[in-house]
Order: C-alpha cells, then sequence, then structure tokens
C-alpha cells in the first residue's frame, strides 16, 4: 500500500497500526473506548472528506463548462465513481450493522457507561463466525480489491483524452493515492486468510474502527480521483475570480516557548496565480515557492496572537494587480491541570456535584480521568465537563493524567448534605400572633446557603400545647402536615399560650435513615 501524501492520511493510517497493536493486549475496558474513540474520530475525518468531495466535484463541474463536449466524459467518469464510493460504504455499513444486530443491537444514547455502543462490544464470537468462518471477510477483500480496479478501469478508459494529462505517467501517480487496497502484511504472518489475519478473534468494538477504515479508503479514493480530473479540465486556460488568503498551521494552540509555524496561501485553483505573488506578514515579506509562504514564530508570552497576511498578486482574469487582506489568530498557553468542584470544594453525597476538568496546552480527547474513595462515580456531561456523584462520607480523589503530564491527583472531602432548619411558615421559634399560628399547614425542613438543588422532607416530630394553669397536650405528628390531631391543637391558640415542636426529623439526599434537626417553641401572642 502507498504511504499517503497527505497528514491527515497518514494520521489515519497510523491511527490504524496502534489499533492493530492494541489488539495483541487483554481488552481492557480503556482499550474498549479507544476503540470507539478512533472510530468517531475517522467517522469525522470521513465527514470532512465528503464535504471536500463535494466541493470538488461543484468545481470539476463548473470548470467543465468551458467545453461541456469536450469534458463531458471527465464529469460522467466523476460521478460513476462517486456512484461507486458510496455503494461500497452502504456495502460495509450494512455488514457493520449485521453484526451489531447478531449481537443484541445498541445500547441507548442515553446510556451513561456506554452510551450509543453496541451491546457486544466484547463479542468475538460474532465476528470471527460471521467473518472468518462464513466468508464474509473474504468477500469484503474481494469488494475492495475489485472497487479499486474498477476505479482504475474508469480511469485507464479516458487515457489519450483530448486537452488532457491522462496518460500512463499520471495514471500511475493517481494510483498511488488511491488508498482503498489490501495490505501484504497478513502474507507474511502466515495467517491461512487475510480474513482471518484481520478478524479472527476480534472483539466487535475493534472491527468499529477497521470497518471505518474501510469507508475511509474509498473516500480518500474518491477524493484523489475528482481532484485528479479537476487537474484535467484546460489547465491553461483556467482562470480564477476570487481569492481568500488561507494560512494553515499544525496546530492553533501552543506552549509558551514552542514554535509556531504556518503556511500560507491563497484560495485559488490556477498556478497563473502564484506568478508575482507577493506575501506579507505584519509588514515583512516571506519567500513564496509553488504559491506557498512559510510563516513562523516563537512567542513567550501566553494568551491570542494575532497576525495579518496581505497577498497581492496579479488577476489572471481582470490582468489587475490587487490585495487581499485577512487577519489570523493563535493561542499560547502553559501546560497545567486543574480539577475544580463548580460549587464548592466538596462533594455532597445525595447530589450531582458539577466539575471540571481542564489541562492547558493538552487536547481532551488525550486527557484520562479516573477516580477513586467516598463511592465516587464520574459521568461526562460535555467536554471537560463532569456530573460526580458519591455514596460514603470521607475522601475522594480524582486522577489526571495523558498528554504528556505527569499524573496528578486531585483531593476532595465528601460530606452528607449539611442539617436543614425547621421553619413554621418563615419563623423557626419565638413570638408569633395567634392569627398567623393557627394559619400554618405544617413544618418545613429549609437548606439554608446551600447552592445544590436539593431537597429535605420532614419525616415526623411531636408537637406539645402549653396553655396558661392547663396541663400539657402533645400529638405525635407522621410527616410535615399538621395530621388531624395536630391541627385541632393548632387551632385552640390564643394568646399566652406555648406550642413545642421537638424530634422533628428529617431526610435529605442521600440519607438513609432520617436526622434529628432539633427543636423549636412558639410563644402564642
Amino acid at each position: 500500500m502507498a504511504i499517503p501524501k497527505e497528514p491527515r492520511q497518514l494520521m489515519i493510517n497510523l491511527m490504524y497500526l496502534v489499533l492493530t497493536a492494541m489488539l495483541a493486549l487483554n481488552v481492557s475496558a480503556e482499550i474498549i473506548n479507544a476503540f470507539f474513540l478512533i472510530d468517531r474520530g475517522i467517522e469525522g475525518s470521513n465527514s470532512v472528506i465528503d464535504e471536500s468531495n463535494a466541493f470538488a466535484m461543484t468545481a470539476l463541474e463548473k470548470n467543465a463548462e468551458q467545453d461541456k463536449e469536450k469534458y463531458s466524459k471527465l464529469v460522467d467518469a466523476a460521478k460513476r465513481v462517486q456512484q461507486i464510493s458510496r455503494e461500497f460504504n452502504s456495502y460495509i455499513g450494512e455488514i457493520r450493522e449485521e453484526m451489531v444486530d447478531m449481537s443484541g443491537g445498541y445500547y441507548p444514547e442515553t446510556d451513561a457507561k456506554h452510551p450509543g455502543h453496541p451491546k457486544g462490544y466484547k463479542n468475538k464470537d460474532v465476528t470471527t463466525n460471521l467473518l472468518v468462518n462464513k466468508g464474509k471477510g473474504e468477500e469484503i477483500k474481494e469488494r475492495i480489491l475489485n472497487t479499486r480496479q474498477e476505479i482504475l478501469t474508469i480511469i485507464n478508459n479516458l487515457k489519450g483524452m483530448e486537452g488532457t494529462a491522462i496518460n500512463d505517467e499520471s495514471i500511475a501517480e493517481l494510483e498511488k493515492s488511491i488508498t482503498l487496497g489490501i495490505s501484504d502484511d497478513w502474507e507474511r504472518s502466515k495467517k491461512p486468510s487475510w480474513s482471518y489475519f484481520t478478524f479472527n478473534q476480534m472483539p466487535l468494538a475493534s472491527v468499529f474502527p477497521i470497518f471505518r477504515k474501510f469507508q475511509n479508503d474509498m473516500k480518500s479514493s474518491e477524493a484523489a480521483v475528482i481532484n485528479y480530473l479537476v487537474k484535467q479540465v484546460g489547465a491553461e486556460t483556467f482562470k480564477v475570480d476570487n481569492f481568500i488568503p488561507i494560512a494553515s498551521a499544525p496546530k492553533s494552540y501552543i506552549i509558551a516557548g514552542d514554535e509556531y509555524k504556518a503556511d500560507i496561501t491563497i484560495g485559488a485553483s490556477s498556478r497563473s496565480v502564484y506568478d508575482n505573488m507577493v506575501v506579507k506578514v505584519n509588514g515583512s515579506s516571506l519567500k513564496v515557492d509553488d504559491g506557498i509562504a512559510t510563516f513562523s514564530a516563537r512567542p513567550n508570552t501566553p494568551g491570542i496572537q494575532k497576525y495579518k497576511v496581505d497577498i497581492t498578486l496579479t488577476n489572471p482574469t481582470t490582468g489587475k494587480i490587487e490585495t487581499y487582506s485577512k487577519e489570523f489568530e493563535y493561542e499560547v498557553g502553559r501546560r497545567s491541570v486543574t480539577v475544580a468542584a463548580d460549587k464548592m470544594n466538596v462533594l455532597y453525597i445525595g447530589v450531582d456535584n458539577p466539575v471540571s476538568v481542564a489541562a492547558a496546552g493538552v487536547s481532551s480527547n488525550d486527557l484520562r480521568v479516573s477516580a477513586s474513595g467516598g463511592g465516587i462515580n464520574m459521568r461526562a456531561s460535555s467536554t471537560g465537563k463532569y456530573n460526580v456523584t458519591v455514596s460514603q462520607p470521607g475522601e475522594a480523589k480524582i486522577t489526571v493524567s495523558g498528554g504528556g503530564l505527569t499524573p496528578t491527583t486531585f483531593s476532595f472531602r465528601v460530606k452528607r448534605i449539611p442539617d436543614p432548619v425547621p421553619r413554621l411558615g418563615r419563623s423557626s421559634g419565638g413570638s408569633m400572633g395567634n392569627g398567623e399560628f393557627k394559619a400554618q399547614e405544617g413544618l418545613i425542613a429549609l437548606l439554608e446557603n446551600f447552592d445544590f438543588d436539593a431537597r429535605c422532607d420532614i419525616q415526623g416530630y411531636d408537637l406539645v400545647y402549653i396553655a396558661k394553669r392547663e396541663d400539657a397536650v402533645d400529638s405525635s405528628n407522621p410527616g410535615a402536615r399538621f395530621n388531624e390531631r395536630s391541627r385541632r391543637l393548632a387551632d385552640r391558640a390564643k394568646p399566652g399560650d406555648t406550642y413545642y415542636f421537638r424530634n422533628i426529623k428529617a431526610r435529605c439526599p442521600g440519607d438513609s435513615a432520617g436526622r434529628d434537626i432539633g427543636t423549636m417553641v412558639f410563644d402564642i401572642r
């Protein structure tokens, strides 16, 4: 298989090699998650290629309008390759879904541990039986080889076409860019077949990114063919009249002291555009080779850094000298990591504790977050955001690593929700008018100065009524509202009477039993 020239495709191939190496290890939960992470990464790359292919196809159709009779064959060939690509990717997708159905379908997207993952993600029997024993893997191999040959046949049928450079030499170069194919690694492995080498005893989760790579190879090959055909449309007479400065940097966030680099060019598709092109950054001219100028800087101050690009060239359509300008920016940071409880530096039992994990200079995809102690459980809610629950008082620890960071552990105290304060209306005791007292319906438990959305419920209390020169009368009241006996006692309130609320019990989220929250005394006036 040819080594791809594009950094994006090289990255995907390296991810595939890493995946293959990981399969030699025991399949732990972390590796399973890595499979799905790689699968999602390649899926995102596929979406970018789809957009690029659609744009390139539009460009081909518009460029071919210069001479529809001459260049219609190029458009037809590109459309045929697009159809082949759709059919191939649909074929791979159907096999993928067939294996998911055979292994029990998908978890719902709302599942906390396996959102949207196949239920049989560890299943090796389904993959081995279908892809190896029943020959579906060899069928995939033949489909890949036949599809590659079909694409090359389409291009070879255009060889020698007037007004193009479609010849043996250019087709040989194109063939190197067609990534869809079968590696000969399996032959050196001395395994009985390619499907055995590729799929035997592979868990379903590991097959997902492999299938996604097949689809990526197909889309990349489609892109290579369409771009090849675009170049064949009247290169000498092609004209453009819209230019956009472009800065392409490997990364837009760097660590202080690191070097920032960016390739700067103009968004154009004709080499004539690059004649006499001048590129300036912040007023300083840069050397231009084949329409590309490289800008570099080595900032030491963290923060947003900006630079202005001015590109001056001759518009091949109008013949006028024109200047196009645009401002770009990148961010400089220092490598660090923090974990902070969003509301206070303690984790409470019975509620969701929002926690943020931030690591300057480290991609969120590279971060590894783990937790222990206090019955802690962490659920990712968004990038860098987690909902944390705990169940045991004491200490919990959150450890962050990955992306070049030394594993760093942060300790948090785990506590019960603080005791609520009992209230009768808005009062916790003292003097109260007899009319106001009679209007009350029962007690509430109020969490004062507590920032979480939590509610404590009154479980019960004893109400004692003492009138002047009379014996005390009491009522055992379950729940928060006055029961019938308590209601009658409250309705007897008159100036000089005293009411005791004692043995007040409340239960808060996370409590295994009710807690005593004190006593209230009211003197009726």
